[in-house]
């Protein structure tokens, strides 16, 4: 069942999702339909789970579990990454890409392929305090506190030149 994302408790379970490429105006409609019927019919094992979606930056698809309800079984999670499989093909657009780190510059969302962030680095166009999003992370309330960290407090921060490190 869709409930709005802001009434999850931040115990949640939580995924996010980056796109290869920034969505268009059109393609997010397109994902704000399918996500908005997916959370709604979304279950686990016969019960329907509480759950909620946003679309972040153009770029991101965040959605979310209150698992005290129903958990989130591997079945169900399987469902998820089936229905983005299929927004994938529906709007050419991939979601399983981890070849791009994204960062927010000047209130703008910049993508960079991995390979070329050492570069980056070094040539000052990134630096240790350029914001950088974790993905990895798993819950609500890491997302509300975590997602959006410099880049020298993430792992990103083995591309730094050591005299950034010092």
């Amino acid at each position: 069942m869709l409930v709005p994302f802001q009434d999850l408790p931040s115990e949640s379970r939580l995924w996010v999702y980056q796109a290869n490429r920034l969505l268009t105006s059109a393609e997010k409609e397109i994902v704000q339909a399918k996500l908005t019927t997916f959370c709604d019919q979304w279950l686990a094992h016969g019960h329907p789970l509480k759950a909620s979606f946003k679309i972040e930056h153009s770029v991101f698809i965040v959605l979310a579990v209150d698992e005290r309800m129903a958990g989130a079984s591997g079945c169900s999670i399987d469902g998820s990454v089936r229905m983005l499989k299929e927004l994938q093909l529906t709007i050419g657009i991939d979601f399983f890409d981890r070849s791009k780190s994204a960062f927010l510059i000047d209130g703008s969302i910049q993508l960079y392929k991995l390979n070329e962030l050492k570069t980056l680095f070094a040539e000052g166009i990134l630096k240790r305090d350029s914001l950088s999003f974790n993905n990895a992370i798993s819950s609500k309330a890491e997302f509300e506190k975590s997602w959006l960290v410099s880049s020298d407090k993430s792992w990103l921060s083995k591309y730094l030149p050591k005299a950034e490190l010092a």
